[in-house]
């Protein structure tokens, strides 16, 4: 990593993770003081980026645009809400062991697939398998049918569409339409405390952090060029002895574990997961984000991730009619007037400010000798000889 990133790295971090949360400690009264409502909000906007670097490690620099990442999001979700929900215990409204929605629906006993749930342990770990074992399933069928392009895109917008009618169903004792919701407390913490929020966005900033350095030490591997090369042309990857299928899959999976460690923040930092999460409408969102941004930098997938969702929170709350209209205005954009993202454009227009005060610097440096030689001659005195 080139030794300006890793310092602008971690000034982000060290805001990120140090300044955010001592501010929120500040009386109110104070011009610096952050409220909890701005930390949670910041919190949500960091887990979003986590799963904007997955995926513009997919799509940026595989060349792999997936439309179904809601999915995996939704999956590390509801792993974390599912230990909440079982957190909660008797403190429910009907008073019950039962999850609310289940004494809702007549359920009279716990399903066999909640019960592993109980232990936290099984819940971090099921956080990182589920998703990535449901993604190495699907992506090794995909790849290795050669599916590629804008058919993958399609089937992997199919698979989010397929999950969304599946989680709305009440039949899979996951609360339906209403999702997971009401949470009490996170690992034993009161999830109302200040300190509990505090350390939750915390551990989101970390864990952002971290992401980012996985995901730049792929690229920076030999597997990352390969990754680019099949990026750039996966024919002349096949033909030079590689496999693309493989090396597509090890992104495809990293990608899927990056989304349901995000979603796996986001609920309790939230407090409810949906099948609205799941499904095309926020799948399509999430690569607006990386596309917004500049997709291929990695930073510019945090800069979209954050950047979107805070312009959406703020137009959702001055101009609701106009949010809908603003997304499809800033992809349409994205793609026709800047396709490398923001960040892509200003770097064309820092080169060609660049550029232009390097020619001022060398015509000045050139017109100087002949100025100087001017200005010799002209204020030598008359020789004797005239």
């Amino acid at each position: 990593m080139p030794k300006r990133e890793a310092v602008a790295l971690g000034i982000v971090a060290v805001a990120l993770a140090a300044v955010l949360p001592l501010c929120n400690m500040l009386p109110p009264s104070s011009s610096l003081a952050v409220s909890n409502f701005t930390l949670n909000l910041f919190g949500k906007f960091l887990t979003y980026a986590i799963l904007a670097l997955g995926l513009d490690l997919l799509w940026g620099y595989a060349g792999v645009l997936s439309l179904g990442h809601g999915v995996f999001f939704g999956l590390g979700a509801y792993a974390m809400g599912m230990h909440l929900m079982l957190e909660i215990g008797s403190k429910s409204v009907y008073q019950s062991a039962l999850p609310d929605f289940m004494v809702w629906n007549q359920v009279t006993a716990l399903p066999l697939f909640w019960q592993p749930f109980h232990s936290s342990v099984f819940t971090l770990a099921a956080i990182v398998l589920v998703p990535g074992l449901f993604g190495l399933a699907f992506g090794y069928l995909a790849f290795r049918s050669r599916i590629r392009g804008v058919y993958f895109s399609i089937i992997t917008q199919a698979l989010a569409l397929s999950a969304w009618l599946v989680f709305n169903r009440n039949e899979m004792n996951l609360g339906g339409t209403n999702g997971l919701a009401d949470f009490k407390t996170v690992f034993g913490f009161p999830l109302n405390q200040p300190g509990t929020q505090r350390a939750l966005y915390l551990v989101t900033a970390l864990t952002l952090a971290a992401a980012y350095l996985l995901c730049r030490w792929i690229t920076l591997t030999r597997a990352g060029k390969v990754i680019v090369a099949i990026r750039d042309s996966e024919t002349r990857v096949l033909f030079s002895g590689y496999s693309p299928a493989a090396y597509k899959l090890f992104v495809f999976v990293v990608s899927a574990v990056l989304a349901g460690v995000a979603g796996a923040l986001y609920a309790p930092q939230v407090g409810i997961i949906t099948p609205a999460k799941i499904g095309v409408l926020p799948s399509i969102e999430m690569v607006v984000w990386v596309a917004a941004g500049g997709r291929g930098t990695l930073y510019g997938a945090v800069l979209g991730a954050f950047g979107v969702n805070w312009i959406q929170s703020w137009l959702t709350t001055s101009y609701p009619d106009f949010w809908l209209l603003f997304l499809g205005g800033l992809f349409m954009g994205a793609v026709l007037f800047f396709p490398d993202g923001i960040v892509g454009a200003l770097g064309r227009l820092g080169s060609r400010v660049h550029r232009i005060l390097t020619k001022r610097r060398a015509r000045a440096t050139l017109d100087g000798p002949h100025l100087s030689q001017a200005t010799h001659v002209l204020s030598r005195p008359p020789s004797s000889d005239q």
